[in-house]
């Protein structure tokens, strides 16, 4: 078992956190982000090509974390690959020892650095969970037997603020009854809303709440407006403006804000999802501050 799966099957509260792979081979600074997370995280997501721009392959990275003593998470969108291609990927990556995965559609490829890439979304997302579940059980997707088979604890993400929370709900339980052992979510803001969705919900499979620091006004604005499912509260986008113009002050009220979230998730969800977009060395402060 992995160590993600032992925690969230424990009543401890499961902090994980991401990373973006780079443009290039200097992993140096990566693994200088992950070093400095490693006491504070239980695994570190590692994207693939993360909103279409062209990064290194995460189940490489992955590899070399496991080298360093830090547990991966290593997504798999179905943007880039068809079924032959994310089998052999998975099954790649179950090798080099990577246990954990999380699978999602990801993002169009016009929206990238290649917008001219053509988009393969051979499968579906709970499609992709599927074919996990048939890889671990030793067979392919069309049931030839495989020499070994893999355990890979599978993940999905879910989006609680999503403009049609019935579908989306729908699509949760699709991806559950495809394999889905636990799931990340979308940037959480109103702790009384997300308790809500996950009232409505009912998975019986562990829910990260994720967590998206506020930069500034600006970026808080972009996500309200171009982000699906996101909705930062006015309250806090003025706590933010308030701050004024010194990155310092900036910083540390999101650092309050993020904690406080955290601090109200405790109560109704097992752990939470850390992406900090660059904001990497703001971990220690925000889950120091969101303790009990």
């Amino acid at each position: 078992m992995s160590r993600l799966s032992q925690a969230l099957t424990s009543s401890d509260f499961v902090i994980t956190s991401e990373l973006t792979p780079p443009k290039g081979i200097n992993l140096e600074p990566l693994l200088d982000k992950a070093a400095l997370l490693k006491p504070h995280v239980c695994a570190i997501n590692l994207t693939e090509s993360h909103a279409a721009r062209m990064a290194m392959d995460p189940v490489a990275v992955g590899h070399l974390l496991l080298d360093h003593g830090i547990e991966p998470i290593v997504q798999m969108t179905a943007r880039d690959k068809n079924r032959l291609a994310i089998q052999a990927s998975i099954l790649g990556a179950a090798a080099l020892g990577i246990s954990n995965m999380v699978f999602m559609g990801g993002d169009p490829p016009k929206n990238g650095d290649h917008p001219d890439a053509k988009p393969v979304f051979d499968l579906f997302a709970s499609q992709l969970l599927g074919a996990v579940h048939t890889l671990n059980n030793g067979t392919d997707l069309n049931g030839n037997e495989l020499s070994g088979k893999p355990q890979l604890f599978a993940g999905a993400v879910a989006n609680p603020g999503a403009s049609d929370p019935n579908m989306e709900i729908d699509n949760l339980h699709r991806k559950i009854d495809a394999g889905a052992q636990f799931f990340q979510t979308q940037a959480v803001y109103d702790v009384q809303a997300y308790a809500a969705f996950l009232d409505k919900a009912r998975s019986p499979r562990p829910m990260l709440a994720g967590i998206i620091p506020i930069k500034s006004v600006k970026m808080a604005t972009y996500m309200n407006e171009r982000i699906p499912g996101v909705d930062i509260p006015d309250t806090l986008i003025q706590q933010i403006a308030d701050a004024g113009d010194d990155k310092n002050r900036i910083a540390r009220v999101s650092v309050e804000i993020a904690a406080k979230t955290i601090r109200e998730l405790r109560s109704v969800s097992p752990g939470v999802h850390l992406m900090t977009i660059g904001w990497e060395s703001y971990i220690p402060q925000i889950l120091t501050q969101s303790r009990p």
